[in-house]
């Protein structure tokens, strides 16, 4: 049963890295083994149990490299509890109800047989990279609207699934 977790994740401004060690705090307080590491730098999933996979939404589309770290590891991925998150709303939006994933990403869940996905509010506040990201910023728009209760409680989630699965051996 699972006892090495992975937190891959994808993010441009750190948003969905703070999300993604969230995460992995939450399952290590747990007894859950946990990494969190950029999706770009890992090369090899085969030394982990269970992974959880996250990106950033950018124009409807999940960061290039959560996009890259699946499709290199599709095979083994497949083989492992698997679950998704997404972060990018710049609203309350994922706070007050769920949002479905972009479809991009509800196609890989379908494939690989990922066991849940969510998705959380983003942040985009001032000195962000990329010219679409400040004009946001300088209009206005930007903001925190990460709900790190949630995260917590769905890490939480994620870690009973987990310790259960290593207390039936």
């Amino acid at each position: 049963m699972p006892t090495k977790v992975l937190v891959a994740y994808g993010t441009t401004n750190g948003s969905t890295a703070r999300i993604a060690e969230t995460i992995a705090d939450v399952l290590r307080k747990r007894g859950v083994p946990t990494e969190a590491v950029p999706a770009h730098s890992v090369t090899d999933v085969e030394s982990y149990d269970a992974v959880v996979v996250g990106g950033g939404l950018y124009a409807g589309r999940w960061h290039k490299d959560a996009r890259r770290f699946v499709r290199r590891h599709g095979r083994v991925l497949a083989g492992r509890p698997l679950w998704f998150f997404s972060s990018g709303p710049l609203d309350a939006s994922a706070t007050e109800k769920d949002i479905p994933p972009v479809p991009g990403v509800r196609r890989v869940m379908t494939r690989l047989g990922v066991r849940a996905h969510v998705t959380f509010g983003g942040c985009l506040e001032e000195g962000a990279k990329g010219v679409v990201a400040r004009k946001i910023v300088s209009s206005g728009k930007g903001g925190d609207f990460r709900d790190f209760g949630r995260i917590e409680a769905w890490a939480t989630d994620i870690g009973s699934e987990l310790v259960s699965g290593l207390r039936s051996d």
